[in-house]
């Protein structure tokens, strides 16, 4: 017995007052300073389902330091129960660990079976007194050691398993006491339940929808196929077990499950936590949640789990004439707008008066030589301006009115050069620079050099920019009618959607996330239990459905082959019709191109299942070979196909149509909208103000009249 102890590096002694003699410092002496040993001492009155304080401390301490090897002796079997269900529902005992325990009928008890499937590793030691020989002398006692029989069943009884016996300080056959017996579990049956959710389980059945979907025969068997049916077949030829796969009660409600008044739980983590199964598959995700519920093997895949939203929740069509650009973009070219404005204003203002300067300096040298033919030809000529204003009556027709050319020119100063005329005022400076912009030209061409330079280089400019915004104009003219997509968090939350997923599980990620957003995604979550209903819902642009993506894509197929089916019945032309757009509507559902999390997925033991070490090995070695990826891709290729299938059906032409062109009608409305609101402003102004005026309409009969009377 002692020789057995050489291997490990920390022992956990635990005795009563009874036993506790026996680890005297001798017995510790015996060992050097090689292994590290944890005294506990258990009292006789100690409740051990929950212990004291300083007991909990070591027995913390020995699994975090990794202690391999438990050495119990306590009298009392009932306390020995309380102790190992105390470990096993707060994880404070090493399951993996070695055991030695008294032999004890109270520890074989129906109610401890369940801990007798995951303390494997254990050693009971059974004293019997030797008989006496025939000269009355007592032989020394000996010791049978037992363990519990895994991996066979135990049913209604538990016999322990003989190993060895001990007598006259040694073994009788030196078996090995802590064997590997997860090495071949000798064919035994394993309990493993399971429930449809893609593409870790998918429930195979022979309906209608099903067999078009997967390809099935007409009369084939339900069962289950999947990523995790591929992985668990494979661990069972490893590991040499045979699985019994079923499905647990109103699955297609409580899905994984969720925790009932009382501590009781449902779905298949109610199955786990009662020990019903020793397997669970189903898409579990590796959280804390599940991790206090169960053991959970090394993650095989991460899944992006997401939204699926409402595809067009408003049309941006009559903003076709601004996305072109992006708003960077046109940012930009207002600013380069409003700084050739101000440059070609101030520019032209300097020319002016430069130009009138100069025309004053000639005007004041002209007075002192006059021209008499000009003055001659001044005198003769009689000019009369016409009025500006519409309303001024028929002119005297005794006199003679000669229109002078430069009555059609625009009004400009007196002195003012000509050709700076459109860029002398801030008004006519801001129309020609814009009107340059649309690549209209100018009635003419400025004078003044600068004016000039900058005039050809903003042209070079408005070239380039109005050809880069046509040839985007043209390529978004030339695809399917735009749709606004919901790709992040804040989009989400903007939109005003109701949020739902599947189960408890889904739930309790945003609730106990620390991220503002999806606290506020919490806040509106909402329990879903039929996923098609979901999707509906979706499609009623009132939805967001969280899930993994091959979910949602899975979700998403079955619903246009749901309505596929309605539109091949025998219908009248208007059902007929009907079920087309109604087959047409999930074309408006769009997966969220951002992840919320990609949340590794594992398959569920267990809680201190004595199998998770190998199953975690084989599941790397199958990793490893690549074989995860490849039942993916085999699993979601009937979607894919079927996908594929539908977007040839209903392909989507790059029509135009009136919805495309409503950016136009847009821009004409704003257009008219601007010219009437003009329109009045200037009549009001013209009733207010130039009526009153008392120079309106000098020319008038009524003037000359009262002119001529005086």
């Amino acid at each position: 017995m002692i020789k057995s102890l050489e291997p490990y590096e920390c022992v956990v002694v635990i005795a009563d007052p009874l036993y506790n003699e026996v680890f005297a410092k001798s017995w510790y002496t015996r060992f050097g300073t090689e292994i590290s040993f944890i005294m506990i001492y258990v009292e006789e009155s100690e409740d051990l389902l929950s212990p004291y304080s300083h007991t909990q401390e070591s027995l913390l301490t020995a699994k975090k330091v990794g202690c391999q090897l438990y050495i119990t002796l306590v009298a009392n079997g009932i306390q020995v129960a309380r102790l190992l269900r105390f470990g096993d529902r707060f994880r404070i005992l090493n399951s993996l660990a070695k055991y030695i325990f008294l032999y004890d009928d109270r520890l074989f008890e129906e109610k401890l079976f369940y801990l007798w499937r995951k303390i494997i590793n254990v050693v009971f030691i059974r004293r019997f007194e030797g008989k006496s020989t025939a000269n009355g002398k007592k032989r020394s006692p000996w010791f049978e050691l037992s363990t519990v029989p895994f991996p066979s069943q135990i049913h209604r009884v538990l016999v322990p398993k003989r190993l060895d016996i001990w007598t006259h300080s040694k073994f009788r056959k030196d078996t090995d006491l802590f064997r590997d017996k997860t090495l071949d579990l000798n064919n035994q049956t394993v309990k493993v339940v399971a429930f449809p959710h893609l593409p870790g389980t998918a429930k195979i059945s022979s309906t209608s929808t099903a067999r078009a979907f997967l390809s099935l025969k007409e009369n084939a068997p339900a069962c289950f196929s999947g990523t995790e049916i591929e992985i668990i077949q494979t661990v069972a030829k490893a590991m040499n077990f045979r699985c019994e796969i079923y499905e647990p009660e109103n699955a297609d409600v409580e899905l994984w499950g969720r925790k009932m008044v009382g501590g009781i739980y449902t779905g298949i983590i109610g199955e786990m936590v009662n020990a019903r199964a020793d397997i669970a598959l189903g898409d579990l995700y590796y959280t804390p949640y599940l991790l206090e519920l169960m053991d959970l093997s090394v993650p095989y895949n991460t899944e992006c789990l997401t939204f699926l939203t409402p595809e067009s929740l408003t049309d941006n069509s009559w903003k076709t004439l601004v996305l072109p650009f992006k708003p960077i973009m046109w940012a930009a070219v207002l600013i380069c707008l409003m700084l050739c404005t101000l440059a070609f204003y101030f520019l032209a203002r300097f020319h002016v008066h430069m130009t009138t300067m100069t025309n004053k300096r000639v005007k004041n040298k002209n007075r002192i030589h006059p021209d008499p033919v000009e003055e001659l030809r001044g005198k003769k000529k009689k000019v009369v301006t016409l009025s500006l204003f519409p309303e001024v009556e028929k002119l005297d027709p005794n006199v003679k009115y000669t229109l002078m050319k430069e009555q059609y020119q625009p009004p400009r100063d007196k002195d003012e050069p000509v050709g700076l005329y459109q860029f002398s005022q801030p008004v006519n400076s801001t129309l020609y620079t814009y009107s340059m912009l649309l690549l209209v030209s100018l009635p003419k061409l400025p004078s003044g050099w600068s004016l000039r330079m900058l005039t050809g280089w903003y042209w070079l400019y408005c070239l380039l920019l109005v050809t880069s915004y046509r040839a985007s104009m043209t390529a978004i003219l030339a695809k399917p009618t735009p749709r606004v997509r919901i790709d992040t968090l804040d989009e989400l939350v903007a939109s005003k959607l109701t949020y739902g997923g599947w189960g408890d599980l889904t739930r309790e990620f945003f609730t106990s996330s620390d991220d503002a957003t999806l606290k506020m995604i919490s806040e509106n979550f909402v329990m879903v239990n039929d996923s098609d209903e979901a999707v509906d819902q979706v499609a009623d642009a009132s939805f967001a459905f969280y899930e993994n993506t091959y979910f949602l894509k899975e979700a998403l197929v079955k619903r246009q082959l749901r309505f596929q089916s309605l539109s091949k019945r025998n219908f009248t032309s208007n059902q007929t019709e009907e079920a087309k757009n109604l087959a047409k509507q999930d074309r408006s559902l769009h997966i969220m191109n951002d992840c919320i999390i990609n949340m590794p997925i594992s398959i569920g033991l267990q809680k201190n299942s004595p199998m998770k070490p190998r199953f975690d090995k084989f599941i790397r070695m199958v990793m490893e070979a690549g074989l995860i990826k490849k039942w993916l891709d085999d699993v979601m290729q009937n979607v894919l196909n079927a996908e594929v299938q539908t977007d040839n059906e209903h392909e989507i032409k790059a029509i135009m149509n009136m919805k495309k062109f409503s950016g136009g009608l847009v821009a004409l409305g704003i257009g008219y909208f601007i010219s009437i609101v003009t329109l009045l402003v200037e009549i009001i102004y013209f009733n207010s103000v130039v009526k009153k005026n008392p120079s309106f309409n000098k020319y008038s009969k009524t003037v000359q009249n009262n002119k001529k009377s005086k």
